[in-house]
């Protein structure tokens, strides 16, 4: 995958097909900020990849905030949409998951607290264009 990426996917499987090519970039310590619409795939896309390191008991983290997967590769998956201000990541402990080197971070609804991205990471962009068909965009911040 050459970066950066653009492509319309049409369902599930090219999606997955998506994520597991980026999984190919990916090494412990990235940090992977998911941004699109309610219901766009950023969740799917973060399980597609979390399939590729062997890790397949992941759920949503909307309602728990972080959750973190072990397999092949550790992966921490933080949702920010459920958070009403900055503040409430300092209480999660956010600034420890981004500075362990221990695991690949992955944060939906990243661009709700800008402020507190690093300033090295993926962006995956997923705009939904109808029922099945999607965009990704996938670029990389240094």
């Amino acid at each position: 995958m050459h970066l950066p990426f653009q492509n319309i996917v049409t369902g599930e499987e090219e999606t997955s097909s998506v994520a597991s090519e980026f999984t190919q970039l990916l090494k412990t310590g990235d940090v992977v900020c998911l941004n699109g619409n309610l219901g766009s795939g950023k969740t799917f896309f973060v399980k597609s990849v979390c399939k590729e390191f062997s890790i397949d008991t992941t759920s949503s983290p909307s309602f728990a905030i972080v959750n973190e997967y072990k397999g092949k590769q550790k992966i921490t998956h933080i949702d920010f949409y459920r958070l009403k201000r900055v503040e409430e990541l300092h209480d999660i402990g956010f600034e420890e998951y981004l500075s362990s080197m221990d695991s690949i971070v992955f944060i939906e609804w990243a661009n709700m607290f800008e402020e507190v991205l690093p300033k090295k990471y993926y962006a995956v962009e997923i705009s939904q264009i109808d029922e099945t068909t999607r965009q990704i965009k996938i670029d990389k911040h240094e």
